[in-house]
């Protein structure tokens, strides 16, 4: 991952990057009250990455993306309402705009490409009173995987795997980025903070 040209494009944002994690959602968790808005965490290997319902969900060797974003919008909760879903079809959007591939939402949090999980979506909110102090946004995405075990690639795919070549995470990710935040971020500004994002 080269994670220069994702701090040179997203630079309202401050990446932390990882070569190895147990997990980019475990470890905004635990910090989000020390990081900054706006944090992305990225890692290209993740050990203990986390999907839904606590399964574990697996990154691969520097193939596909892990990542965690921490957004911290003080707003109202009722804005947040299905927002996992509205984060899927950001990526649906943005990979349809970035190369013509059309993913289907399994609802609520999971994108399939040819019947196949491609990517989970994790999403977390806390909160004080119906006030949001922090998002957490994560998602893993198999872009350049081609080695699962049987048991897995009866249900996963990946880019790479379907296309047979290699795709550009960092691409990927500024777009996945790029949709979230004019699609849903923007929507979060309050009147009293309009640069928000």
């Amino acid at each position: 991952m080269n994670s220069k040209i994702l701090e040179n494009k997203l630079k309202v944002y401050k990446i932390k990057y990882f070569e190895t994690i147990d997990s980019t959602h475990k470890y905004i968790k635990e910090h989000a009250s020390d990081l900054e808005d706006r944090t992305i965490a990225i890692a290209d290997n993740q050990e203990s990455g986390i999907g839904t319902h606590g399964r574990t969900w697996y990154t691969g060797d520097a193939n596909n993306i892990a990542m965690s974003m921490l957004i911290k919008p003080n707003c109202d909760i009722d804005k947040l309402n299905n927002i996992t879903i509205e984060i899927a079809k950001s990526i649906q959007g943005a990979i349809k705009e970035k190369y013509n591939i059309n993913l289907e939402i399994k609802y609520p949090n999971d994108l399939l490409l040819n019947n196949k999980k491609i990517c989970g979506i994790l999403t977390e909110i806390r909160s004080i009173s119906k006030e949001v102090t922090h998002l957490i946004i994560s998602v893993g995405f198999n872009v350049n995987e081609v080695n699962f075990d049987s048991e897995t690639e009866k249900i996963a795919t990946s880019l790479k795997k379907e296309f047979k070549k290699n795709f550009n995470r960092e691409e990927i990710i500024l777009k996945i980025v790029e949709k979230i935040k004019n699609e849903i971020l923007i929507n979060l500004t309050s009147q009293t903070n309009e640069n928000f994002y």
